[in-house]
């Protein structure tokens, strides 16, 4: 999933500066499980901006909604009319919900409230650790279920570099290696072998660094 952290509050009310009536819309996905921009934080967030505003001399109208989804039509086609009534909303979405909402409504002023970090998962209450960059070429199937490419701080596809000690990353030592962490998943199933094959590089003009990638599903075209 997607995580996200909320932006300061004072950058904030200096995006909403010349607006006195604004929606907060919070999303029901990735921001709600990581605790950044879910129902509960929406409802907090338009308190403290209602409350900041006060206390500057210039009251501000703050409401919250919550969809399920900024980054599917069918979820954000309902608010419509909603959006309408306010000078501004600010999403709590990641950036691609951000960026759906003002496809969608062209003429509204589509604000972030969170600053999208990465791909990760909850490892523990109140860690997130990242997991995935959406390289375009997975290789989880060579490297036993570890990512080299976010999880290694160079992105190293042929084992480790000369840095690591004790299963460490060199640039911190807090971050556990990741070929070490191949290694030994190899090691137990055995398959040690499929460590001396050489990966090629990977050619990021065709995945992750070659502009904006569209997958098409001929099968399910209308």
């Amino acid at each position: 999933m997607i995580i996200a952290q909320r932006k300061p509050l004072a950058e904030i009310l200096e995006m909403i500066a010349p607006y006195k009536k604004v929606l907060v819309l919070g999303c029901g996905t990735c921001v709600t499980v990581c605790f950044a921009g879910g129902e509960k934080e929406a409802k907090m967030l338009a308190s403290e901006l209602r409350m900041a505003r006060q206390m500057a001399g210039a009251p501000l109208e703050a409401d919250d909604y919550t969809i399920q989804r900024q980054c599917e039509w069918e979820y954000i086609d309902p608010i419509a009319e909603m959006c309408k009534g306010y000078e501004a909303v600010i999403s709590l979405a990641c950036g691609i919900g951000v960026q759906g909402m003002s496809e969608r409504f062209a003429e509204a002023v589509i604000l972030p409230g969170v600053n999208s970090a990465f791909d990760g998962m909850p490892v523990a209450p109140g860690i997130f650790a990242e997991r995935c960059q959406l390289c375009g070429d997975c290789i989880l199937d060579e490297t036993a279920g570890v990512c080299p490419v976010s999880r290694c701080a160079k992105s190293l596809m042929n084992g480790p570099c000369g840095g690591s000690q004790r299963g460490k990353c060199e640039v911190n030592q807090e971050i556990d290696c990741a070929w070490h962490q191949i290694y030994d998943r190899m090691l137990a199933r055995g398959q040690l072998d499929k460590l001396t094959q050489v990966r090629p590089a990977k050619d990021w003009r065709t995945s992750r660094d070659g502009g904006q990638r569209k997958i098409v599903r001929e099968d399910l075209r209308l």
